[in-house]
């Protein structure tokens, strides 16, 4: 049996629609400057519910492709769509010139359409099955937002989506990568998307007690690791990078943002929605990542963490790190951009790993915002309040979801030979 030769897999395209942008350069903006998209939910009416505000995108309108064909759509697979075409501008790649038949679309979601479902099943209950939508079905599996963006661009890849609750968008950028390093695939269009801020969502978080109820101080609700941390704040949007092997980046002397060195993956093993309090999976998966990356724990510079603003998350976030980095934990800058984004859930992954690549690239960590009363068992450096200039080689981003799922991106600085 013949060895394929690993590949590298590096970044070369990305693209965002989030809660303080429409794309990848309003958000850094934002981000860089502390400003917060959290506030009191537009999109209905949420008076009756403990929790009042979320992180919505704002002023979004996906005018790239038919009227009609977006009408088909539900609100998580346009974000997909609009950050997608971002993503493949960016990268500078003509895919008219390339085989399609290599290149994949891998595209995580937690929910998918909750909003469709909610709008059809009214329909049901009012006027019978009858006024059920024939496209209920394709625009409610959360599959559809990377069949669509193939479809879009043609491409003949593998395709599917990654569904891992709050992990499914980084979960999808590790399967890309390892299309990528196994040479099965030249290019991968992978990330995640998510939109299910709709009143059963928020009524199914709400009940859990999951949610802050800081409602009216809507942009000092998300605080991270901060002492007053009364749960996480629901956002939207999407995140979506070209990801392609480092011998097919050179060959078309693409701009190349980062190496996607490694990951590693984990299961607590513990509790439907409440993280281990030991840690121990979170831990795993950051070990898992750093022996893919072949990364000793004293030359990570920062972590973009999970960081939801729950008590139990950042508690035990905080302690994995340490378990893994060591007295080098207290020399690690850590963030947290669900401070200003909140928690994108089936997207929080990719966007973030975005972030992470966008701080490297740049030089300037996001700060923590919110971030006012320090917590004795969360002790570490969150880069509080204000954004901090920084050299950073490597990096590790994490996600966690429900089901006890864990994954850990290790993404290092490219430098050519």
């Amino acid at each position: 049996m013949t060895m394929v030769n690993r590949q590298e897999a590096v970044v070369t395209g990305m693209g965002l629609v989030t809660p303080v942008g429409n794309d990848v350069l309003s958000t850094w903006t934002n981000l860089v400057e502390g400003r917060s998209g959290v506030g009191l939910i537009q999109d209905f009416d949420a008076t009756k519910f403990p929790t009042r505000i979320a992180a919505e995108v704002k002023n979004f309108n996906l005018d790239l492709i038919d009227k009609k064909a977006v009408r088909r759509m539900d609100r998580f697979v346009q974000f997909a769509i609009k950050a997608a075409h971002e993503a493949i501008a960016d990268s500078g790649i003509s895919l008219d010139n390339e085989d399609k038949n290599r290149i994949g679309v891998i595209i995580g979601a937690g929910i998918g359409g909750l909003r469709i479902i909610e709008q059809q099943h009214s329909n049901l209950l009012d006027a019978g099955p009858s006024r059920v939508s024939p496209l209920l079905i394709p625009m409610l599996i959360p599959d559809m937002a990377a069949g669509q963006v193939a479809i879009i661009f043609g491409l003949r890849g593998p395709n599917f989506a990654t569904v891992s609750a709050c992990a499914s968008g980084a979960h999808a950028i590790a399967v890309g990568c390892e299309l990528i390093r196994t040479g099965k695939m030249d290019v991968v269009i992978t990330g995640g998307t998510e939109s299910c801020i709709t009143p059963l969502g928020l009524a199914g978080f709400c009940s859990m007690n999951a949610l802050s109820e800081r409602n009216n101080e809507p942009e000092k609700a998300s605080r991270p690791f901060d002492a007053g941390r009364d749960g996480f704040v629901m956002g939207e949007g999407s995140g979506i990078v070209v990801m392609e092997s480092l011998e097919h980046a050179i060959a078309r002397g693409a701009r190349i943002y980062a190496k996607m060195s490694g990951y590693g993956m984990s299961c607590d093993a513990y509790h439907i929605t409440a993280p281990d309090p030991s840690g121990i999976g979170p831990a795993l998966c950051m070990e898992y990542a750093l022996r893919d990356a072949n990364i000793l724990p004293e030359q990570v510079s920062y972590i973009n963490a999970h960081g939801t603003s729950t008590p139990l998350n950042d508690r035990s976030e905080t302690l994995a790190i340490k378990k893994v980095l060591g007295e080098h934990a207290y020399k690690v800058a850590i963030s947290s951009n669900k401070s200003m984004i909140g928690h994108l859930l089936g997207a929080a992954g990719a966007v973030e790993f975005i972030i992470t690549i966008l701080s490297m690239h740049h030089g300037i960590i996001p700060p923590t915002i919110n971030y006012e009363v320090p917590d004795s068992e969360c002790d570490l450096d969150y880069v509080p309040n204000v954004a901090r200039k920084a050299s950073i080689e490597i990096s590790l981003s994490n996600s966690f979801g429900f089901g006890g799922h864990n994954i850990c991106l290790c993404v290092q600085k490219y430098k050519k030979e």
